[in-house]
């Protein structure tokens, strides 16, 4: 028999409380970080065509990048880095 998403969450909830120790008053926590752990299977299963589900990657902007383009980073302007030009003179 199948199990349910609600059993899995309580099994993976009941673990998380043994490996910490069976800690009192942080049942909610551990019910909430279960639930999450489950929504990402969910997320990373296979399709209903049977091929695995690749999940989109997030677009991020490299440190380097973000420094040559002068962009903000943590609300604070950063400024474009100087481009020098080196030219050979003829003698």
């Amino acid at each position: 028999m199948a199990e349910t998403r609600e059993e899995w969450i309580k099994k993976r909830a009941y673990a998380l409380w043994e490996e910490e120790g069976y800690p009192t008053g942080r049942d909610s926590i551990h019910w909430e970080q279960a639930r999450h752990e489950r929504e990402t299977l969910d997320g990373s299963a296979a399709s209903s065509n049977g091929k695995e589900a690749k999940p989109k990657a997030k677009r991020t902007v490299t440190a380097t990048k973000r420094a040559a383009t002068g962009a903000k980073t943590n609300g604070v302007d950063t400024p474009a880095a100087k481009r020098t030009a080196s030219r050979k003179t003829a003698s």
